[in-house]
């Protein structure tokens, strides 16, 4: 596992760099990590290549990571470059999977600057792009030299991108720590402590990563909320006029609709499922999904990475606080389940 580090980056980074013997020097960041996040970094290093991409999950392709393999070609970086990944979720997976790949494997170091990359994607050496639509279809496993997280960056975010964050926190408490799950239910997204949030969420995954870093079994319940988000998520990224849902808002989604498939297969009692949904649309509204969305969110589910053949698996809660994996679930009960996530939406 690689060191995960909170703390500001000026204490960071600099004793970090001193330990590495690397032949270059690169910064990966999009539109809003330059103008927001970059001025902190550029004092802290040496001479280094700067590359910049457009920001959003629509840039998450193989044509923006040719121009990322572009960039550190005509650099002439060689197999002993450093690149640090300065942004979101995006960044970090894409900026990775560059690394990952550029002439068999660079070293990267993940430099998280959303809620939503400091408690989950750069955590862990996931690592893809997504491909015809589909979320992170092509991918690899790495774990980047180190992460550093400094919790300052969550000022500069907008609180939608805040909120989409803290899905990932809600997630990891439900799956690992119930009482946690008390405790955070029972606040207003204003009321959390966050660098206490993001020092739990990393120690969750941190702790389930170590025994399972090639996701082969217990990492799958990091997927939890995840197999009906993702196509939520590309249905409304794919689906011309549909306003594009941020990754936690789908994930939000997806929660309550796995949970209630755990309820209708005895694995948590309908007193959970309701603390569930009365805090999910509390923190995030509700998704209109029309009868007609139905069938191609659940069509899209087959290319879920858990999957089995041609049977979905799911990462579904097993009571508070935990939960299984590799759990069937047929295509009629995530078609009751989008249903009864309509059915709230349209009380």
């Amino acid at each position: 596992m690689s060191t995960v580090t909170i703390a500001p980056l000026a204490e960071s980074l600099s004793s970090f760099l001193q330990t590495l013997d690397h032949s270059a020097l690169a910064v990966l960041a999009d539109n809003h990590t330059l103008r927001h996040c970059y001025p902190t970094l550029e004092p802290l290093l040496p001479k280094h290549t700067l590359i910049r991409i457009k920001a959003g999950e629509e840039q998450k392709h193989l044509g923006t990571c040719e121009t990322i393999w572009d960039a550190l070609t005509r650099a002439n970086f060689d197999r002993h470059g450093l690149v640090l990944n300065l942004g979101g979720g995006v960044i970090g997976d894409m900026g990775g999977f560059c690394a990952a790949t550029y002439k068999r494997g660079i070293s990267f170091v993940q430099i998280p600057t959303t809620l939503l990359a400091q408690v989950d994607a750069s955590v862990g050496g996931k690592l893809g792009i997504d491909f015809k639509g589909y979320k992170n279809h092509i991918g690899v496993f790495q774990q980047p030299a180190a992460v550093l997280i400094d919790p300052a960056f969550l000022q500069t975010l907008p609180e939608r991108e805040l909120r989409s964050g803290f899905a990932e926190v809600i997630k990891h408490c439900l799956i690992a720590d119930a009482a946690m799950w008390e405790q955070v239910r029972r606040r207003d997204l204003d009321e959390q402590d966050w660098p206490a949030l993001v020092a739990h969420s990393v120690a969750v995954k941190q702790r389930i990563v170590e025994q399972d870093p090639t996701e082969k079994g217990l990492r799958k319940v990091l997927n939890f909320g995840h197999t009906i988000g993702h196509a939520v998520e590309t249905y409304f990224l794919t689906k011309p006029g549909r306003a594009r849902l941020l990754h936690g808002e789908a994930i939000a989604v997806g929660m309550a609709a796995e949970a209630y498939i755990a309820t209708q297969k005895k694995m948590i009692d309908e007193a959970l499922l309701a603390q569930i949904e009365e805090y999910v649309f509390a923190v995030y509204g509700k998704v209109r999904l029309s009868e007609a969305d139905i069938e191609p969110i659940v069509a899209l589910t087959a290319q879920d990475k858990k999957n089995r053949g041609r049977q979905v698996r799911m990462a579904l809660l097993d009571g508070p606080g935990k939960c299984a994996f590799d759990i069937a679930v047929t295509p009629a009960e995530m078609r009751r389940a989008i249903a009864f996530y309509r059915g709230v939406t349209e009380n």
